[in-house]
């Protein structure tokens, strides 16, 4: 049986990767209550690590695509730490997102709407959450966006 928030990702094309690998010493979540705390997910797809820096040699566009990439595998995470069943979100509480970019680049909103509005889509009203989004001078392996989130689940 589908669960409700996999025929969501369906109907927006989307297919999730297996939930990453941690790159370090660390877990790739943890869960506190009904609270999973997700590590920052780089943007890593299908094709590999989505490097660049904005301001740079990567525009906004380009930007949101690599957060959305970052969602994704959040959401993997999040589906991993609920035992397959993303039905047992029940809100998106936080995401912190950091952008690769120049000293003078200021629209990192911009660019990591490209994750708040991807969990929207999937979640709708649960989707909504508070919300950071930093400039760094780089991020690990040079990727362009690093997304960490804390989802509430049942």
């Amino acid at each position: 049986m589908v669960g409700r928030i996999d025929a969501v990702l369906a109907e927006l094309g989307e297919t999730l990767p297996d939930a990453p690998a941690p790159a370090a010493n660390y877990v790739p979540y943890v869960i506190v209550g009904d609270l999973v705390f997700v590590s920052g997910q780089v943007s890593k797809g299908t094709d590999g690590l989505i490097c660049g820096k904005l301001g740079d040699d990567m525009d906004v566009a380009a930007g949101q695509a690599a957060a959305k990439v970052c969602a994704l595998n959040l959401i993997a995470q999040v589906k991993a730490a609920c035992g397959g069943d993303l039905d047992r979100v029940t809100r998106v509480v936080k995401l912190g997102g950091f952008v690769n970019c120049t000293p003078d680049f200021g629209d990192h909103p911009a660019v990591i709407n490209g994750a708040s509005d991807f969990m929207g889509a999937v979640f709708g009203d649960a989707g909504a959450h508070a919300r950071a989004a930093v400039g760094s001078s780089s991020l690990p392996f040079g990727v362009a966006v690093e997304i960490e989130g804390i989802f509430q689940i049942s």
